[in-house]
């Protein structure tokens, strides 16, 4: 769970966002997550979350990492990760993804994509019907 951040912002800085590009790093990075995703995806094979039959904070620290690898969503690397191999992990990512309060947290402080999935700030639990930007943007 504490190496999910560092590897795969690792992995993202090397692989997508470096000036330079160092073969090195890049596959030493990619190296260390693939098998990582492996360890996750033998794990998620014998039980619906990392921790067991519940859903816990080690999937929501987890899930924004290697959940959004798995499903390519990050550094455009599906393809050089070769995702598609961790089948259980994508079934993870894909039923987390689905749930409310996930699809609402991932609106807050976003500043991209459609105007109704942005919420630039969060204040309270109303402002996700009021002051996401296609409201703010319609009220001006």
């Amino acid at each position: 769970m504490g190496s999910a951040p560092y590897l795969g912002g690792g992995f993202g800085h090397f692989y997508a966002y470096a000036p330079t590009k160092i073969e090195y790093a890049i596959d030493r990075f990619a190296m260390e997550v693939k098998r990582q995703m492996d360890v996750l995806n033998r794990r998620l094979a014998e039980s619906p979350y990392v921790g067991g039959e519940a859903y816990t904070i080690a999937d929501m620290a987890i899930w924004p990492w290697y959940g959004a690898l798995a499903k390519g969503l990050i550094y455009e690397a599906g393809e050089f990760l070769q995702v598609q191999a961790y089948t259980h992990v994508i079934r993870w990512a894909d039923e987390i993804a689905n749930r409310p309060a996930v699809q609402r947290g991932r609106m807050v402080n976003r500043v991209t994509g459609p105007l109704e999935a942005q919420l630039h700030e969060r204040h309270d639990a109303s402002d996700f019907d009021t002051f996401t930007q296609d409201k703010l943007q319609a009220a001006q």
